[in-house]
């Protein structure tokens, strides 16, 4: 495993991170999430990325009783608040200092643990004067519940306002956590330079473009049973965007250039986001330990010019790069 700098910040993170979004407390039973994070551990994975709305808490929960006879000091752990939680009334959302408040005590609660590493706006909230957002996000600091501060999917014009304020209340944004992959390359026009000025790092979810990246979508065929493509609870939605017979086509492009790379087509997917130096850390999560065992594999590979190349001349004409599909909600979500 390699380890990288969270931002500008002295926190190293591994960077293969294991996340447990649509998987701990939803798509697999508890003692396979446990052996997940044992595999995790086992390859080297330090760092462990979660969220109260994850199965409604229960992904916390998951995760704190695979970790509870752990060294804390040797984990860095990672959770986030703003989507609905609990029974899900007109407070249990977004970013207020009320929300905030709470929903690091029931984070906290929910995982056994006395502070986390890293605590994550999931996202901006439009109904909450950023000054309050961030002046909760201090307290929290100040009272040792995180040691550190980010957010997710928010945009280069959030990033700079929010570092502005967060200085000014005494600390720093040290990440932000948007979607990216050799499909999605949306932050790099705007997200990726302003985050490097702000010295702000990146963890980026669904490097594999939801699985898509891995090859097993083939063109004109169904989609594997128990795949994510036919899992009505979720994972159908957010993988559609990629399963037009188009992208598909040019995916299977990428085989030959994996295999000439030596990697798994998901290996070289992983691998590619890595070669961003301003992500400290790619996301990954799994429904089978051995997933585990096989996306590790992308730790410290270096792509040479010429496969870089040669993966933008297969997914020439289905890469989404437009900088305002950088966005947070227009409300809260109910």
């Amino acid at each position: 495993m390699d380890y990288r700098h969270l931002g500008n910040s002295g926190l190293k993170v591994s960077e293969i991170t294991y996340g447990n979004w649509l998987t701990h407390g939803s798509q697999v039973e508890n003692d396979v999430a446990a052996q997940c994070v044992r595999a995790a551990l086992d390859a080297g994975i330090t760092t462990f990325d979660t969220a109260d709305a994850y199965a409604n808490g229960a992904a916390e929960q998951v995760l704190g009783d695979s970790l509870k006879s752990e060294r804390r000091e040797s984990l860095e752990i990672f959770t986030k608040v703003y989507w609905p939680v609990g029974p899900k009334g007109v407070n249990d959302v977004g970013l207020s200092r009320k929300h905030i408040m709470e929903g690091i005590n029931n984070s906290l609660k929910r995982l056994q643990m006395d502070y986390v590493d890293l605590y994550q706006a999931h996202r901006y909230d439009v109904e909450t004067p950023l000054e309050e957002t961030i002046a909760a996000f201090a307290d929290v600091v100040r009272a040792g519940k995180a040691l550190y501060i980010g957010v997710s999917e928010w945009s280069a014009e959030q990033l700079r306002e929010g570092q502005k304020l967060a200085r000014e209340a005494g600390f720093s944004i040290v990440s932000n956590q948007p979607q990216y992959s050799a499909l999605w390359r949306v932050i790099e026009e705007k997200v990726v330079p302003t985050s490097r000025e702000l010295g702000i790092s990146q963890i980026v979810w669904s490097p594999m473009a939801q699985g898509v990246l891995s090859g097993k979508y083939e063109p004109g065929k169904d989609a594997p049973a128990g795949s994510r493509a036919t899992d009505s609870k979720g994972g159908q939605d957010t993988i559609a965007r990629f399963m037009d017979e188009q992208t598909l086509t040019a995916v299977q492009k990428l085989r030959p250039i994996a295999e000439g790379a030596g990697l798994k087509m998901s290996t070289l997917a992983i691998a590619w986001v890595l070669q961003n130096d301003n992500v400290a850390a790619a996301l990954v999560g799994a429904s089978r330990p051995e997933q585990v065992a096989e996306n590790v594999k992308a730790a410290g590979v270096k792509l040479d010019a010429a496969t870089m190349s040669a993966i933008d001349d297969a997914l020439s004409g289905v890469v989404e790069s437009d900088a305002s599909k950088t966005v947070s909600p227009e409300k809260r979500p109910a």
